[in-house]
């Protein structure tokens, strides 16, 4: 049995193809191959000037939305906070900081890792302490989609 394909399926098949149409990049003349190649390096270029945060030289500790302390980033330390369920460590080393632990039962915000970056957050939610990196940057250093 030797299947046959009904002509207005061909004819609707070989459109979908292009058949007969030539592709889309031999319709590019020089000049537009010359703007797509500017434009690329347009977006390059921007890219490490606009997306980068700002240097943070300073950590802010939260409980309950208030503010615990504020620590330097010059000075390698540890801080401990009592929360909600018990206490966080939270670690400082010259230019970052980090949760060093926490009695959450996820550990999201040990998972952080260190932040070093203006604005770079990390939020123990069962204990209600935030960490927070602030700077030079500004608070709004930092792109992201909401931007857009």
């Amino acid at each position: 049995m030797n299947p046959q394909i009904p002509d207005g399926l061909r004819e609707l098949l070989a459109l979908a193809a292009g058949a007969g149409q030539a592709p889309w990049r031999t319709l590019l003349r020089p000049g537009d191959w010359l703007l797509l190649l500017c434009c690329a390096a347009l977006v390059a270029a921007s890219y490490p000037l606009l997306w980068r945060g700002g240097v943070a030289d300073r950590a802010i500790v939260k409980r309950d939305g208030r503010l615990v302390t504020e620590l330097a980033l010059n000075v390698a330390r540890k801080y401990e906070v009592t929360g909600a369920i018990g206490t966080t460590v939270i670690e400082v080393q010259p230019g970052r900081a980090r949760v060093l632990s926490d009695p959450g039962p996820r550990q999201y915000c040990v998972q952080q890792g260190w932040l070093s970056r203006a604005n770079a957050v990390a939020i123990c939610a069962p204990n209600h302490v935030t960490l927070q990196l602030a700077g030079r940057g500004g608070a709004h250093a930092d792109y992201d989609t909401i931007n857009y």
